[in-house]
């Protein structure tokens, strides 16, 4: 690994140059994301093993349905080969239940299901805590056109379908979730393709089999899903079998 050029680090990933052209390595580090509570990230030991199990199962589902994805293939256990892309700068985030700053900023309470599916953009910039922004903005400052956008929310919405069904088919409420998408050309065309990676750090998941009962309805306040990297990977059946402790992050606001 050491005589491959790093082209990117961040708080969870390393890039590094691929071994074919148009290609690069990712490499999931054990690293958590670093939150208010905890600003400097922390090792959780084996997370960078069943993150990289849990993209590559999302990111292979989402390729069969026909989502476009930088994905290619898992490389080793930390590893994966993707195609590289132009990054935007935008996370694009999906919410289906109210929770976190949402619930904050509008005074909505936490847990209630939105009508439908809301879509937010967020400007990846960490000097200035990745703000929230509108449309006007995006087109306005170049980062995306109106045609990126509606693609965008398309792409993002197909996702939302996906990931509720397999998460609800696990006994987990998918709350809200964020991504983060590319360009890639083909020949004379760019399309637009979800990069990154698809794991617990991007999600808000909250554990439907520990909801308690009120008159044999689900509570409003489901709880989150403990031990989350270890606990997912196992119902999804990708654990790894040589991982055999569970961690206990604090998952994503």
């Amino acid at each position: 690994m050491a005589r491959r050029k790093k082209v990117y680090e961040g708080k969870a990933k390393i890039l590094y140059e691929g071994p074919e052209p148009g290609t690069l390595i990712q490499y999931f580090k054990d690293d958590s994301a670093p939150t208010a509570a905890e600003p400097k990230p922390a090792a959780v030991d084996g997370k960078g093993v069943l993150n990289n199990r849990l993209s590559e199962f999302f990111m292979s589902g989402l390729n069969a349905i026909g989502v476009p994805t930088h994905f290619i293939r898992r490389v080793n256990m930390r590893e994966q080969m993707v195609r590289m892309a132009e990054i935007i700068p935008l996370e694009v985030v999906v919410r289906n239940f109210a929770a976190g700053e949402l619930s904050a900023r509008l005074g909505i309470p936490e847990g209630m299901a939105l009508p439908r599916p809301i879509v937010e953009y967020y400007y990846k910039d960490d000097r200035l805590n990745s703000p929230m922004v509108a449309e006007e903005h995006i087109v306005a400052f170049g980062w995306a056109n109106q045609q990126d956008l509606d693609d965008m929310v398309a792409l993002a919405l197909r996702v939302n379908d996906f990931m509720s069904g397999v998460m609800l088919g696990v006994g987990v409420r998918l709350a809200d979730f964020r991504l983060e998408m590319g360009r890639i050309w083909e020949g004379d065309f760019m399309r637009l393709i979800v990069a990154d990676e698809i794991t617990p750090d991007s999600c808000r998941l909250w554990d439907l089999r520990a909801m308690t009962e009120r008159e044999g309805q689900p509570a409003a306040d489901a709880v989150p899903l403990a031990d989350v990297y270890t606990e997912l990977a196992r119902r999804l059946g990708v654990l790894p079998s040589n991982v055999t402790h569970t961690t206990k992050p604090t998952l994503i606001n």
